[in-house]
């Protein structure tokens, strides 16, 4: 019988920093404009609608459709999706709307998940990890997370499209610079929330490192 364990984590520091806004970023006017567009909801699904008789349609908008159909489903995109759908999205905000749709799509966090023992160390934002460890065999992790920040919890979805349901020697074998480095996440990102994805990908290895470990 299948027997499931969970990583538990030394109690962490509650310190925080101050996450940091795209550069480029516009006036905050703008962005506050932009903030109340980019979530989801009316305003996101009118965005992608067909034009009325007056009114004319870019042309990239069926690619957009598309990508941002897949974003909504209700079934998690693998990271080739994922890719493949950044390369039809040439703009960034096309982007950044994509992203959170896909952190819509995370399995809810339950209540008892959010405590300092499964707190990512390193995110300005809050974001939370917990890791269950499949020990049947090859030690096969799984990931549960959340983040109070839409474009943070985005990025929690993205990188388990990478890392869930992938065994630890599968996890440790990933270039996670590298693999990231296909979406070219690091042009958009400022250095603190660049840091913050890398401290998640940290929590990942070394939970995927003990479990190894653990089962050797």
């Amino acid at each position: 019988m299948e027997r499931a364990e969970r990583l538990a984590h030394p109690r962490l520091s509650k310190k925080t920093q101050t996450i940091g806004s795209f550069p480029g970023s516009p006036p905050p006017a703008t962005k506050r404009a932009r903030s109340r567009f980019l979530p989801s909801g009316p305003l996101l699904a009118r965005s992608f609608a067909a034009p009325g008789p007056n009114r004319s349609q870019p042309a990239a908008s069926a690619p957009i459709l598309k990508v941002m159909d897949t974003a909504t489903t209700t079934e998690r995109p693998s990271f080739e999706d994922i890719r493949a759908d950044f390369e039809l999205l040439d703009d960034w905000e096309d982007r950044y709307r994509y992203v959170i749709e896909l952190g819509k799509k995370l399995e809810p966090l339950p209540d008892e998940l959010r405590n300092p023992d499964t707190k990512v160390q390193g995110c300005v934002s809050q974001v939370w990890l917990s890791t269950t460890v499949h020990p049947d065999g090859e030690p096969r992790l799984t990931f549960v997370g959340d983040s109070d920040a839409h474009i943070v919890r985005g990025l929690v979805a993205i990188l388990f499209a990478i890392y869930s349901g992938k065994t630890a020697n599968e996890i440790l074998d990933i270039d996670a610079v590298k693999t990231l480095g296909e979406l070219h996440l690091n042009e958009h990102l400022t250095p603190q929330r660049s840091n913050g994805l890398m401290a998640m990908v940290t929590r990942i290895r070394t939970d995927a490192e003990r479990a190894r470990t653990s089962a050797s």
